[in-house]
């Protein structure tokens, strides 16, 4: 089996473990949850870890070039390895936009939705749960509430800043880079996705009008043809055949 074969055969289960994981982390982190069933979320939680976990070997042992793919892949070592980086599994959810990209197309408007949408709002909420779960007990913190971290997310990714809401601890400035790099890139595909439907639309136009201007000049040489056939009778050019006309008018 091959990498690619077992990312296809895996797809559409790691996304329901995503979605489980998102679930159960949320209320962990948003809910006030009794004793036991935080033991339970978390019980979900660390099972969910170690099916990524599952995913991560098997990709490695399928990887043609097992030290290429391991250097190029750390960061996904370092999720699963360090319980300190605990929030940052959450970026396993972007396997919601690789499902989300076979029913994007090829149109503006399918990688707008797809992309823009689907990951301002993926991120904005994987970030705001992130942070907040680093930052609400923290000594200091400003961001004590799911409603403060959704206002902080929302301006971060927007790469407004307003500063009301901000990270003190490592792991919550961690996120913020982040979700600043993510609303980079968000902001990247509009203006790539705008500019290539410009260029689509100036090229559909231009060819239209060339198209228009042919059939313009076609007309006119049939009508030019049949002047000099009524006029010169005995004319070379009374062939009837447009192409004479056109190459004539052409030299």
């Amino acid at each position: 089996m091959t990498q690619a074969r077992w990312r296809q055969f895996t797809e559409w289960p790691l996304l329901g473990v995503a979605v489980i994981f998102l679930v159960a982390y949320s209320i962990e982190v948003i809910g006030d949850v009794s004793d036991r069933r935080a033991g339970a979320l978390d019980a979900l939680i660390w099972v969910t870890w170690f099916l990524f976990a599952i995913d991560y070997l098997v990709m490695l042992v399928l990887a043609e070039n097992r030290g290429r793919w391991f250097v190029r892949n750390l960061h996904e070592l370092a999720i699963l390895a360090l319980p300190v980086l605990r929030p940052l599994r959450l970026i396993r959810l972007v396997l919601v936009l690789t499902i989300l990209h076979r029913f994007a197309g090829s149109t503006l408007r399918g990688r707008v939705l797809t992309y823009v949408l689907g990951s301002a709002v993926l991120l904005t909420y994987v970030g705001a749960i992130a942070v907040l779960d680093a930052e609400e007990n923290a000594p200091g913190s400003n961001i004590k509430n799911v409603g403060d971290a959704l206002w902080w997310a929302a301006v971060t990714i927007t790469t407004v800043g307003y500063g009301d809401h901000y990270p003190v601890t490592a792991i919550g400035r961690l996120v913020a880079v982040g979700l600043m790099v993510g609303g980079i890139a968000v902001l990247g595909v509009v203006t790539a996705s705008v500019a290539s439907w410009l260029i689509e639309q100036v090229r559909t136009t231009t060819a239209k009008e060339i198209e228009q201007a042919d059939a313009d000049l076609e007309e006119r040489i049939t009508e030019l043809t049949a002047l000099l056939n009524e006029r010169f009778p005995s004319s070379p050019l009374n062939s009837g055949n447009s192409a004479a006309v056109r190459t004539t008018v052409d030299s």
